[in-house]
């Protein structure tokens, strides 16, 4: 992705970390310890702190074997994306817990605003059970990191250069962190232009069957809601959709307009009795969302299997619990 040097390579079971010269080997360590000192506040300061060092790296990729099908490439350093150094960091873990608990269902991945496709990495990975994956992303600077992981793990998963958002058309891309592109704002607000497809677009141009299962992730930076009016059809039927809720969102803008204004069934995982609790009053967001500078994964679903799903894996932590 960044350089013509071969890429560094880490194995998050073993540690083992191959390809380093010493500076590149101490970075790497301070890179680890700082995500462990970090977490008990939320990594707070990570990001900046990383990028900072990610300046005196030579421009490397690091390849990181997330298990024994998954392999993972992001530029040496990177702040968002080098806590995977810390074997104990676990990324998004609602997200995961279902991910895993749907290892036997036929489903399909949606992944919107994919970055380079971390989750369509993992969920077509055999541990994950091998699922069909489409990766989305609008931005050709994380695309073309995204394509890169495609090809590590053999082009098993498919990937698409556009944004999801209400209606097909086009927008402009804009932001600093490669992690928080977003085309919410004017449309001439300058930036990347870029083609916008609404989730319903992938039913009508044979992306996807309405009748299929779904698991959708949408990271889309603003444009949530946007992206929920777009796939009225899709979330009709057997999907469930994973949105963003930032943590400096008092309001809850996005939880509010499904619990609103959509017939879904809101839904968010609580880590104190690690169950995914239905969401009746926002108040349980406020107790939640205690970091400001994080965001925090809200699901919404109006599928009787989903749900029966997500009521038996509530089940299976309950036992696991006694």
């Amino acid at each position: 992705m960044t350089s013509a040097q071969p890429p560094i390579q880490f194995d998050r079971s073993s540690g083992v970390l191959q390809g380093v010269n010493p500076w590149e080997r101490l970075a790497a360590f301070a890179l680890m310890a700082g995500s462990k000192l970090s977490a008990p506040f939320a990594h707070r300061g990570y990001n900046m702190c990383a990028n900072l060092l990610r300046k005196a790296l030579p421009e490397r990729d690091l390849v990181v074997k997330l298990n024994p099908d998954a392999l993972f490439a992001f530029p040496y350093g990177d702040g968002y994306w080098s806590k995977l150094l810390n074997a104990t960091f676990s990324y998004e873990d609602e997200l995961e817990l279902l991910f895993r608990d749907s290892v036997g269902v036929d489903y399909t991945l949606l992944d919107c605003g994919a970055n380079y496709g971390y989750w369509s990495v993992l969920v077509s990975s055999a541990p994950f059970g091998s699922h069909r994956a489409i990766a989305i992303e609008p931005s050709a600077q994380n695309f073309a990191g995204l394509a890169n992981n495609a090809r590590l793990n053999g082009d098993r998963f498919e990937v698409m250069k556009c944004a999801i958002g209400a209606a097909r058309g086009s927008a402009n891309l804009s932001g600093t962190k490669h992690e928080a592109f977003s085309i919410a704002g004017a449309a001439d607000a300058g930036g990347e232009p870029v083609p916008v497809l609404a989730l319903d677009d992938l039913i009508d141009d044979g992306k996807v069957s309405p009748d299929g299962k779904y698991l959708i992730k949408l990271d889309v930076e603003g444009v949530e809601i946007d992206a929920i009016k777009g796939g009225a059809r899709l979330l009709a039927g057997d999907s469930v959709i994973m949105c963003e809720e930032h943590g400096n969102d008092a309001r809850h803008t996005v939880s509010r307009y499904i619990l609103d204004q959509t017939p879904l069934r809101l839904i968010v995982h609580d880590p104190v009795s690690n169950r995914f609790e239905t969401v009746t009053e926002l108040s349980i967001l406020d107790r939640i969302k205690v970091s400001t500078h994080v965001g925090y994964n809200v699901f919404g679903t109006a599928s009787v299997f989903w749900l029966d799903r997500i009521n038996s894996l509530n089940a299976s932590a309950s036992r696991r619990a006694q």
